[in-house]
Parts: C-alpha cells; sequence; structure tokens
C-alpha cells in the first residue's frame, strides 16, 4: 500500500470511528431524556390504558408494567418489562421498581356486588357512585383484598420501595370524595375504602418524594380525549354532571403530570365537562398551572 492510500485509509477509519462515537452519544442523549415508568395495576381497567399510553411514546417513556399473575402479564403483552408480584409482599416490589423514574400507581381495592343485586346500567348506575338513591346493592371484598389491606398496606409498600429506591416522581390516583367521612363509598363491603386512601396519600405527602395525587371522579368509559378536564379540590365537582371523567383521559393525565413541574408537590380532583360543553382539553401545562394545593 504506497503512502497516499495509507492517508486515504487512516482518515476514512478516523472518520468510522467518529461517527461511530457521535452515534453513541446521540443513542446515549435519547436514553438519558426517556423517562422509565413503572405502571402498578397495569392491568386493570384504567391501569391499563396509563401502561399502553407510554408504551405508545417509545421516544419519552421506557414503560414498565407490575401486575398479580402471569393472566394479568399476558393480558397486557407479557415481556421482559412487565413484572409479577403482590403488593402486600413488600419484597416483591423491589425488582420492578429498580432503576425507574417515575412510579404511576393504579392499585384499588375493588367492591364486588353481591350475586343477583347487579344495579342497573348506564347513567343509572353511575349514579350509585354519589349517593343520589336511597338504596344501593350490598358490596363485599374478596378475602385480602380490603383497602385497607390494598390501599393502605400495598400502598404504603409502594411508596416507601420508590423512596428506597430514589424515584423521582410518585403519582397516585385516588378518588373524589374522601372529604366526606360519611360519603357512600365508605359502606362499601364495610371497606372504609376512601378513609384508607386518604390515609395513603397523607403518607406520600409525609414521604419527601415528589408528587402527584390525582382525586378522580366517577370514572366512566367514554372516549378519552373529547372533554374539557377540570381541576379542583375538596370534592367541588360531587354530585354535578362535572363530577365524572373518562378513565382514558384520567391515564392521559397520569402520562402529562410526568412532564411538567408544575405537578410536583401537587393534589387535585379531576372531573370533566359532559361531551359537547367546552372544549376538550389540549393544553395539559394551563391545566395543572391551576392546582394551588399540596394536598
Amino acid at each position: 500500500m504506497n503512502s497516499i492510500s495509507r492517508s486515504l485509509s487512516f482518515a476514512f477509519l478516523s472518520k468510522q470511528k467518529i461517527f461511530s462515537r457521535r452515534l453513541v452519544t446521540v443513542a446515549s442523549m435519547d436514553d438519558s431524556r426517556r423517562k422509565t415508568v413503572l405502571v402498578t395495576g397495569a392491568s386493570g381497567a384504567t391501569g391499563q390504558l396509563a401502561y399502553n399510553k407510554l408504551k405508545e411514546r417509545p421516544d419519552q417513556f421506557v414503560a414498565r408494567g407490575f401486575v398479580r399473575s402471569e393472566h394479568s402479564k399476558k393480558k397486557i403483552g407479557g415481556g421482559d418489562g412487565v413484572f409479577i408480584g403482590d403488593i402486600q409482599d413488600a419484597e416483591s416490589i423491589v425488582p420492578a421498581i429498580q432503576g425507574i423514574d417515575a412510579l404511576i400507581i393504579l392499585t384499588s381495592a375493588i367492591p364486588k356486588i353481591k350475586p343477583g343485586l347487579v344495579p342497573d346500567q348506564g347513567e343509572k348506575a353511575e349514579k350509585y357512585i354519589d349517593g343520589s338513591f336511597e338504596s344501593m346493592p350490598e358490596f363485599y371484598f374478596e378475602e385480602g383484598q380490603y383497602p385497607e389491606q390494598v390501599d393502605w398496606i400495598g400502598q404504603k409498600n409502594q411508596i416507601d420501595a420508590g423512596k428506597a429506591a430514589g424515584v423521582k416522581h410518585i403519582v397516585l390516583v385516588g378518588s373524589a370524595g374522601g372529604s366526606d367521612p360519611n360519603h357512600p363509598l365508605n359502606s362499601l363491603g364495610n371497606g372504609n375504602i376512601l378513609v384508607w386512601k386518604r390515609k395513603a396519600e397523607q403518607y406520600l405527602v409525609d414521604s419527601g418524594v415528589p408528587y402527584t395525587i390525582i382525586r378522580a371522579g366517577g370514572l366512566i368509559d367514554n372516549p378519552g380525549g373529547m372533554r374539557e378536564l377540570l381541576v379542583g379540590k375538596n370534592d367541588e365537582f360531587l354530585p354535578t354532571e362535572n363530577g365524572y371523567v373518562p378513565r382514558a383521559d384520567v391515564a392521559e393525565v397520569c402520562v402529562q403530570a410526568l412532564h411538567f413541574d408544575e405537578t410536583k408537590f401537587k393534589a387535585f380532583d379531576l372531573g370533566s365537562k359532559p361531551e359537547g360543553k367546552g372544549t376538550p382539553t389540549k393544553d395539559f401545562k394551563a391545566l395543572f398551572s391551576q392546582v394551588t394545593d399540596r394536598f
């Protein structure tokens, strides 16, 4: 090889190395911009929506899910990013939570209606949420799945694990109605579900971890992105037509909350105007800037 060939070869290889280094640097920068986010309760109705929204934005997030069984893992697509465990077993949470930037807590005790006592569907069924009917069907909680165990002990374990792992942001989805100790939801199955949810919220506030607490109104399965969302406090949307919010919108608010400092160390009620009233919410920074309460 003559001197000219050697020079050209050296120059080409040098450029390749520089180009390769640039590719590595860019890839590293892209990875550093993405947040690794764990959704617990990822196979639930709202949890699955939040998990999927994260997966749909791979340029922004690395999605992880936490579920209770192999069946639930398959339900959301499986993969190495889905972990199986029990939120009441603190140790089982640790593998899922290591190395994450943010945690979205969407676990909740679920009351079941005793057989033969199923209420009517649609709007009438929704109204059981605010106690506007004189009588309600009889509910129960499965053994080991009472609100004290799931909404208090289970959420406390998640908060502790997140704090120990250095999580930078915890988004906790609670429920509207907690300002009233006599709210009908507390009577379901004698579970005092709102009492235990509020206890977990207070524990998160006292933890020192940056948090966002979303107290969702009555959850409905309408499409997301079609309503003007409302943030408030002290259950001001109950019992009104603004007290309901689509699960898909709750999931979107959870994901959007990870983008803005305005959501950190804040708690708010989340409702919505009925479809056709108001303007569908697109500017989430403006929505979150309305929130002022820390609890």
